[in-house]
Order: C-alpha cells, then structure tokens, then sequence
C-alpha cells in the first residue's frame, strides 16, 4: 500500500454517489484527502460537508448558489475557497494537485468536467455513464491521450472490469460477451397497458437501489440499462452483439463475463454503491466500503429473465443507436434527459417518456461527428427539438 495520501475531487458530492463516496473516505483517514466537491443547489448540505473534509476548493453549478455558499463559509470561519468561473468544474477535476476524479455529476452536463480529468491524466472514477454515451470515442482518445485511468462505477460497468483478465489486449480474443444484469426496476411485472398512470413517486421507488430522482426514473423505464450498453461498448471495445441485457430481480449478481470456453465469470455483492466506489477509489488493491457482506446460507433463490420490450420498449434503442451514425447516443441521452424532466415536472406521461426519445432520434438527423464541440452542439439541438416534442404531448 503507497504511504502517500490520494487527492480526491468529488464532482456532484451531494448526490447519492458523492455520499456514498465520501463515507468509504472517511473509513480511511489515513489514505485519502478530499481536495474539492462540487454541487448543483444543495447549498447547506456542501456546507456540512466543506465542515467536515475541509476541501480546498468546492464549487456550485450556478453564480448566486456559489455567492451564497461563500458567505455561509466565511460565517462559518472555514477556509475552503469557493470557485464560480464557468470553467470552474474544468478547474478541479485537472488540477495538478489533483490525483483522482469521482465524476458523479448527472447528465451530460458533466462531460467537461470529464475530459477535462481525462486529457490531464488523472485517475477518473467514472460514474456519470453520459460522459461516455455522449463523448463515445472522442471522450476514449481523450484518455488514451492523457494518459487517464479509467476506471468504471456503475455497479455493472465495475462488475465487468473485475471478471476480465488483468490484461486488455487479451479480451477480445478470450470473450463471448459481457452480459449486464438489471434489477427491472419497480414495473418489472406491472402490465405495458397500466404504465401510462405511473407517478414520478413510484417511478422513483426503487426495490433494491437509494438513487437520485433521474436514476431511479431511468431505471423505472429501462433507459439506464440502455445507456449502460452504449457505455459498455466504449469502455471495454465490445461489439454491439456482444452486449447482452439480463433481468436479475434480486441484484446480487451485478454483471457476467462470458468466455469462449463458455465458462462464465461474475461479480456478486450486496446492491451497495460503496463496493464499486471503495473499489474504484483502491484499485489495484481493495479496502472496507462499509458495506454488508452476502451471507450465502441464507441467500434466497436468484433468478433470471429477458427484458419485455413491450414493457421497457427504450431498451432496444441502445443496439439501435450503436448502428447508426456517431453521435446518434447523444441525441438519445438528450431527449432522455428532458424526457424524464417533463415527467418530474409531471408535464408528460411516464409512457411519453420513450415516445420523446423514439421521436427525437428520427428527428434529428446526425452526421459523424469527431470533436467535443460538434458533440455539445448535436446535445443542445437534441434537447431542443426533445423540448417541442414533449410540448406538443402535455396539450
């Protein structure tokens, strides 16, 4: 183990993924220094946190938040130095100080923080899925460029690193397929017909899972697991037909690798996010995440199911955009991400939520795009024409 304490940036420390990961950070003193965090509007909550890890630098999504904060933090007599530059985010995560990332910011609106992390080398513990299904292979070059370690959060995308081989020149000529499990999410025996009447409330209620509002909903219509197959493709050089998506309600499989052999090799765990993250943040080597640890003596029957298409209809789009031209992904996450926003706002229809993105994708029509700016240009486009096609459902 390096004696050396690890720098750690946390962008989106509020949100389920920032907790979590400031709690396995605080199980190890001894190891890590939270150098920055970052939030959207909860104000009080990143004061609390600035109280208790006493980072250098700590950020707001938007100028009166940040004037805000500042004035709580002096008040409190705290030295954290509160950022409000529009390349502020950009700021922490390439910091030279800086010797790891947690990207936990949701959406696509933390793409630069992303490749800002990336092109500086850092070790980026990915687990905001957008950056990849936006920046796709301009967001991979950025870190083969910079030298990043990138190393996957999500509990599937981190089950599947810890099932390959050590050596990734090997897997394409030692794996079948990578097979990503899904919970179903808390509709998975509801009836097609009966999710037109579903509240952001239910949606949001997720069985095994505490996730922020846009992930639970996500998860709710499968569109998680389809941005997770475009995230997959990226992150381990797979084919689309390669990726393959299982219903495992009870989440203590969180994803397989199967071999040409047919041997099948998975990663078991409680439905935890501080596994993922304690992994991530020690990698190569592993420490406590606090988590319970499974008790196969009384572990009851795990099972296994196809996805409905009828009932997670969002599902296939991810095989579709795959196929289509580069940038395709990003129109999806786009509609995606205002989609689920109408239904927060209960504008729209749980079920309207695959009839945006279905809508926007052929509406949008997409070129090969190979540059960060053209990548940003086709999302604003993209949530503009989502915005006008929820519109017209809300009448």
């Amino acid at each position: 183990m390096s004696t050396k304490k690890q720098r750690i940036t946390i962008l989106g420390s509020t949100g389920s993924i920032g907790v979590s990961t400031l709690e396995v950070i605080a199980r190890h003193p001894g190891r890590f220094d939270v150098f920055a965090l970052s939030a959207a509007t909860q104000i009080d909550l990143l004061l609390a946190q600035c109280a208790q890890y006493k980072p250098k630098f700590a950020v707001m999504a938007s100028p009166p938040h940040a004037r805000i904060l500042a004035d709580k933090i002096k008040a409190n007599g705290l030295s954290t130095q509160v950022l409000d530059a529009p390349d502020a985010l950009e700021t922490i995560a390439s910091h030279e100080q800086v010797d790891a990332v947690m990207a936990a910011i949701v959406g696509a609106a933390g793409l630069p923080a992303c490749m800002a992390a990336a092109r500086a080398g850092k070790r980026l513990l990915l687990a905001n899925k957008e950056a990849l299904v936006v920046g796709g292979d301009v967001f991979m070059q950025a870190v083969r460029t910079g030298g990043a370690k990138l190393l996957p959060i999500d509990s599937e995308h981190s089950a599947i690193f810890q099932s390959l081989p050590d050596d990734a020149a090997s897997w394409a000529w030692r794996v079948e397929k990578i097979i990503l499990t899904a919970s179903g999410g808390p509709f998975r025996t509801r009836s097609p017909a009966s999710l037109r009447d579903v509240t952001p409330e239910e949606a949001c209620a997720h069985p095994n899972w505490v996730m922020g509002r846009k992930i639970s909903v996500d998860s709710a219509t499968m569109m998680n697991k389809a941005l997770e197959v475009i995230e997959a493709k990226y992150l381990f050089g797979m084919r689309p037909e390669q990726i393959e998506v299982v219903i495992h309600p009870q989440s203590i499989i969180h994803s397989m690798v199967q071999y040409h052999d047919s041997s099948v090799v998975a990663q078991l765990g409680t439905p935890d996010m501080r596994v993922p993250i304690a992994y991530g943040l020690a990698w190569p080597e592993r420490i406590s995440s606090g988590a319970r640890t499974l008790d196969f003596r009384n572990l009851a029957a795990m099972t296994f199911e196809a996805p409905d298409n009828a009932r997670f209809p969002g599902l296939p789009l991810a095989w579709e955009v795959l196929n289509a031209p580069v940038g395709s992904a990003a129109v999806l996450n786009a509609a995606n991400e205002v989609a689920v926003a109408a239904f927060l706002d209960r504008r729209i229809r749980f079920d309207h939520i695959h009839q945006v993105n279905h809508a926007t994708l052929e509406a949008v029509s997409v070129s090969d795009i190979h540059d960060i700016e053209g990548l940003l240009a086709l999302d604003a486009q993209s949530r503009s024409v989502a915005g006008r096609i929820a519109e017209r459902l809300e009448a």
